[in-house]
């Protein structure tokens, strides 16, 4: 059967899952829906980030519903202070909690996490950005990517594999990838600022930023983390694109574009087991 990305419900809380990570047997893992948390207004209801504006409790009761749903102990999760750079940080043992209690204290500068150790819950936050899921079976890593238009126009995804090998000796041949929620081609349209960086940066861009209007672009961010993922070595078939587009589906998870600006974020978590 082919690796699809689903949704399922753990408990009271919604995640969508990459079958062919969990059918490693490795991992848990899972990018969370808006629906079961206790935030109101235009964080309901399952806001997991705290510089979002809504209460902190709330991030934290939220962040303990999730975890809890998980196995994870929500004390233990680590996090990065997004910059929609590209900043890889490894994480060991001795991190474990960095971000979980409040932002202060998450690495900074930080958008991609990555271990190699089992029981350490590395997390990040999206309302329209695209995670990106790494898996390495053989040398037992995970990672996971925060990447935005700008994140995705530096190749944070390579860049993440890239500080895999170098870590864990991770060959990106064996990598599992996955592509979660994030805004579709069908409703991000950016302007010229924005194109032309992927103009700069890409020799296919033509393919992937299509025109829209005068001085509005489409941009497929999805299709270009496929190919940055490909660039790293990762096989084709092992990577999954959910293709499931957040400002479309605003009633299942936080979206920037269609909210106004104004919105919770949802979390993207793994674990090794």
């Amino acid at each position: 059967m082919s690796s699809t990305c689903e949704i399922t419900l753990q408990g009271e809380i919604k995640f969508c899952t990459f079958t062919h990570f969990n059918s490693t047997g490795l991992v848990v893992h899972g990018f969370t829906c808006r629906t079961g948390g206790v935030s109101t207004g235009p964080y309901a209801s399952l806001n997991t980030a705290f510089h979002v504006g809504d209460s902190s409790a709330n991030v934290l009761m939220n962040r303990e519903l999730v975890c809890r749903a998980l196995g994870m102990d929500a004390g233990k999760l680590v996090a990065g202070t997004q910059v929609h750079g590209d900043g890889v940080r490894v994480v060991e043992k001795r991190d474990l909690g960095r971000g979980a209690l409040c932002s202060e204290d998450s690495f900074p500068d930080t958008d991609a996490l990555i271990t190699g150790q089992r029981g350490v819950p590395i997390s990040s936050y999206y309302a329209d950005c695209v995670p990106v899921f790494v898996l390495d079976p053989v040398k037992k890593a995970v990672a996971v990517s925060h990447a935005g238009w700008k994140g995705t126009a530096l190749r944070i995804a390579c860049r993440t594999v890239e500080k895999m090998k170098a870590a864990f000796g991770t060959d990106p041949a064996d990598c599992l990838a996955g592509i979660g929620p994030s805004i579709g081609p069908c409703c991000y349209e950016v302007d010229e600022t924005v194109a032309g960086r992927f103009r700069e940066n890409f020799v296919y861009w033509d393919e992937l930023v299509v025109p829209a209007s005068p001085g509005k672009w489409r941009l497929n961010l999805w299709e270009f983390n496929r190919r940055i993922l490909l660039e790293a070595g990762v096989k084709s078939g092992n990577i999954v694109t959910a293709a499931i587009c957040t400002s479309c589906r605003n009633d299942l998870f936080f979206s920037y574009r269609a909210q106004g600006g104004t919105a919770g974020r949802a979390a993207a978590l793994i674990m090794l087991k």
